[in-house]
């Protein structure tokens, strides 16, 4: 086997601001093995949250193509992936590599083995029919005005879940962003995600204003870090919360189960579909449920998490979705519902001028604060 690495740039339609920055664009690598003339691949992307940038990306997926080339085949690269994710070393990445890159080597490995099974990939995770799910699309922090717009139209898409990112300055901006999406699209479920931005003496009282709003449940609300804070604060909370930064790994999955209402699971963070698995497996029947998230990601990068999105409470794969260009397609999400293909392997390709362009975003009213590239997650 060996892996071949390509860099692209994928733009935002609109700047995304969340309480810590604000993303207009971010690097991904794409990466594809090669066995017997099939390829499988995967994607990983920058985040200056996580540390990433392209050459620490680089660096990692050079050494695990050294180690990949070990492997006689794809399916015991893959096999090693699980062993590896439950501890053992001897794994097809190098000890020490970040989770994301660990993600998209077994993402590709995935689309090959599936490649050559002939079957797809939830059928490689023991799912039969390919999941469906609604997905939440995610609003930033914008001008009520802006933010009810964009809300009265993705409703009239076919979105059943919107994501109001918050934590502003002025808690009051959050409330009047969330009640001006309200307004225009009444019916749809709203999450809210203040990314940490609120602080431990405002959130119980804000906690109660936005079960009042109908909110359905509130990522990370406090600042990450402290874990026993948060859990304190889901146990006095009217409405589910749900771990996201202060939910990375198993261990930290393990500490929280049962005394959070939700752990936001993204393969970039965990480090891929085993890691995540096990994850669901631990906080199962714990009353933590699971929610599926993503980095801003193209259709490549998303596609593994929709293979088994059929397990989780929430559904926050929407990555995709926020690009000016997404290279490829195959989960669809436009309408509201990311599908898994039926197709070999993950089942996306790369985009074609057949596909035809993708439906314009409106222009977004002015944003308070500046503009930084590929900062943050989403």
């Amino acid at each position: 086997m060996n892996m071949r690495r390509r860099t692209v740039r994928l733009r935002l339609a609109e700047p995304l601001r969340i309480s810590r920055s604000t993303t207009t664009a971010r690097d991904a690598v794409r990466l594809s093995i090669e066995h017997r003339g099939l390829h499988g691949h995967g994607e990983t992307v920058t985040s200056v949250y996580y540390g990433l940038d392209t050459a620490t990306l680089m660096h990692w997926l050079d050494r695990s193509a050294r180690t990949l080339a070990r492997f006689a085949d794809p399916e015991s690269a893959l096999a090693a992936v699980s062993r590896q994710a439950a501890g053992d070393p001897g794994g097809p990445v190098a000890p020490g590599t970040p989770p994301a890159v660990m993600a998209a080597v077994e993402s590709a490995l995935l689309d090959l083995v599936g490649k050559r099974a002939g079957a797809p990939v939830h059928r490689l995770l023991g799912t039969a029919a390919a999941p469906v799910a609604a997905t939440a699309r995610t609003i930033g922090i914008t001008s009520p005005g802006h933010a009810a717009t964009l809300a009265a139209r993705l409703a009239g898409e076919g979105f059943t879940v919107l994501k109001i990112k918050a934590g502003s300055p002025d808690p009051e901006d959050d409330v009047a962003r969330v009640r001006a999406v309200r307004a225009t699209a009444p019916y749809v479920r709203l999450l809210l995600d203040p990314n940490g931005g609120w602080s431990s003496t405002a959130a119980p009282s804000l906690l109660g204003r936005f079960a009042e709003l109908g909110v359905e449940a509130v990522e990370q609300p406090v600042a990450p870090g402290d874990p026993e804070a948060l859990a304190r604060l889901a146990a006095r909370s009217p409405l589910p919360v749900i771990a996201d930064e202060d939910a990375v790994g198993i261990e930290d999955a393990r500490r929280l189960a049962g005394r959070v209402h939700g752990i936001n699971v993204k393969l970039a963070k965990c480090g891929g579909v085993a890691a995540a698995l096990r994850i669901a497996r631990l906080i199962d029947g714990s009353g933590t449920s699971l929610m599926l998230g993503c980095l801003t990601a193209s259709s490549l990068g998303i596609a593994p998490a929709v293979h088994f999105a059929d397990r989780a409470r929430w559904t926050d794969l929407d990555g995709h979705l926020l690009l000016a260009h997404d290279p490829w397609t195959g989960i669809g999400g436009a309408d509201g519902t990311v599908r898994a293909s039926s197709h070999p392997g993950l089942g996306v390709r790369p985009r074609t001028p057949f596909d035809g362009p993708r439906p314009p975003v409106p222009a977004g009213g002015p944003l308070r604060g500046g503009t930084h590239e590929g900062r943050g997650p989403s």
